[in-house]
């Protein structure tokens, strides 16, 4: 008999072979884990509801249940188990947190089998997930189960406070014991939803140090890739929505924080990353929906549970990212660098790992080896302010809106200015040779007009046009300075262009054309509301 995860990977090592945990067929623990909790969670709901007192968090509850059967308890075709309850009506209280009825907690566990999934870990656990895609069931060590039992008056403090967390929900801890061996159970919410399809899986914990998925990890349909292959595959990281992003980061610090004081490490970033294609979606709309609807026939029935819930509540939801056609499950809206749109599954996995005397004697031995700060055990502080680093550096960035500064706005309208400017001043050019035509027409000699400056204005070289004068006075209120250094360099110039030698002050001058009609501009000490003004006479 094989045992076959939902992706169609054999578990066991070779073919026609079940897996087995500590010498125990996977199928009758499983079968062990379905009985023990229906006869428990069903006698707990004789028990009155009362307030959590801290010897609950200490009491161990225990029912022998037989192969045959017995006044209390049903046949059944596994060998004789005894199932051990830790923490009842702490846990009780937990699942009531999360708006977990004892009938809904009872129809995902035991109304189905419970599908085996693949381990990519080390610690060679078993894991279950239940066909309504809610919990997850995992086998854990003595140690882990010791560690968690006084954890319990810590956690049930932290979830009062904080219950959107990305920590793990723990929703129950069993033991079945059979043949003199103890197998330990604990009972966790789900990460990663099967009706979407994980197209990248990392577990991600922020050091470098052997942290690349294994060749056979590789070999598997869905592996679940580390930090070296996030850093490769994605190695411009994950792009949110300024909202987003600060939700997602405050998040992460207040839980690496509660973990820091309870003293653990060695956690890890379990991160799933599906792909919002229209091809994929065509082709796997259907299927995912008939799945959606058979795995979860009432709704969502835990709280706080989806990956968007848990950073910022269920009112928002990434519209930016995600039409309303499309069921996003509680993932967070996020970009690639490629500019994909993604929807993110994640929470922080595998804390039962305090930093004891034997993690301490594991980081010594391999910093003496290695760099002591990229090996994954190390000190509760330093683990949470390197994986915390990790996050906010290479995993998860914000998307950076691009405006415009001031300054260059400021550059960009001098400069619209003094082309404006340029382009008035050759229209007025252009109007001042129609009318140096309009008065050569009329006969009007260059001799009379000099006579006429000598009896005016004591200037016997040119004579002032009075509608050009005007124009050019209320021209030079709009020109930037720019326009006026024209008439700087035309000073220089101004011996070769005016050829009088009466010792009148100097002047410079615009040659228009060939013809004796010149544009002088001359500085003047007109005082107009305080402001010394450049004033633009025009003579003809």
């Amino acid at each position: 008999m094989s045992s076959v995860t939902e992706n169609g990977d054999v578990t066991a090592g070779k073919p026609n072979e079940e897996k087995t945990y500590k010498k125990t067929a996977s199928s009758a623990i499983k079968g062990a884990i379905q009985l023990g909790i229906g006869y428990t969670v069903g006698n707990l709901t004789s028990k009155p509801d009362r307030d959590v007192l801290m010897q609950d968090f200490y009491v161990v509850e225990s029912v022998f249940l037989p192969s045959e059967g017995s006044n209390l308890t049903p046949a059944h075709h596994y060998p004789d188990f005894r199932f051990k309850t830790y923490a009842p009506l702490a846990f009780r209280y937990f699942r009531e947190l999360f708006g977990i009825k004892p009938d809904d907690y009872l129809y995902s566990i035991c109304s189905e089998p419970l599908i085996e999934l693949s381990n990519p870990g080390a610690s060679g656990s078993l894991f279950f997930v239940t066909s309504d895609d809610e919990f997850i069931i995992k086998t854990v060590q003595h140690k882990e189960a010791e560690f968690l039992q006084k954890l319990l008056p810590g956690y049930y403090m932290n979830l009062n406070q904080n219950p959107r967390t990305l920590l793990p929900k723990f929703y129950g801890l069993y033991c079945v014991q059979s043949g003199g061996i103890n197998i330990r159970i604990v009972v966790m919410n789900n990460v990663l939803p099967r009706a979407l399809k994980m197209h990248f899986t990392y577990d991600l914990k922020g050091s470098t140090y052997k942290r690349r998925a294994s060749r056979k990890e590789r070999e598997k349909s869905n592996p679940t890739f580390k930090d070296l292959d996030f850093l490769q595959d994605m190695h411009e990281g994950l792009y949110f929505d300024s909202e987003t992003h600060s939700a997602l980061m405050k998040t992460l610090q207040r839980d690496c924080r509660v973990l820091e004081s309870f003293k653990i490490m060695d956690y890890s970033l379990l991160l799933g990353i599906h792909i919002l294609n229209s091809h994929m979606k065509e082709k796997e709309g259907e299927t995912s929906q008939n799945a959606s609807d058979a795995k979860r026939p009432g709704g969502q029935k835990v709280l706080y549970s989806t990956a968007m819930e848990s950073i910022q509540g269920p009112g928002k939801s990434g519209d930016s990212v995600v039409t309303e056609a499309t069921n996003t499950m509680g993932g967070i809206p996020a970009k690639s660098h490629k500019g994909e749109k993604l929807l993110l599954f994640m929470g922080i996995i595998d804390i039962l790992q305090s930093y004891r005397l034997m993690k301490k004697l594991e980081h010594s031995w391999k910093a003496l080896v290695y760099d002591g700060d990229t090996v994954s055990v190390h000190r509760p502080s330093f683990y949470a302010d390197r994986f915390l680093k990790f996050m906010s550096t290479r995993v998860f960035k914000k998307l950076q809106a691009l405006r415009s500064s001031p300054s260059k706005k400021r550059c960009n309208s001098i400069t619209a200015l003094k082309a404006t400017s340029q382009e008035i001043v050759y229209a007025v050019s252009q109007d001042w040779k129609d009318e140096k035509h309009g008065i050569i027409t009329e006969g009007q000699s260059y001799s009379s007009l000099d006579e006429e400056v000598l009896g005016s204005r004591r200037r016997p070289d040119l004579v002032p046009s009075t509608p050009s004068l005007f124009e050019a006075a209320s021209l030079a209120t709009t020109l930037s300075s720019s326009s006026l250094n024209a008439d700087e360099r035309c000073q220089r110039d101004q011996s070769m262009l005016y050829s009088s030698s009466k010792g009148l002050p100097s002047s410079s001058t615009y040659t228009l054309e060939d013809s004796a009609i010149y544009l002088t501009s001359e500085q003047s000490t007109l005082e107009t509301e305080n402001d010394n003004a450049s004033v633009l006479d025009v003579y003809l």
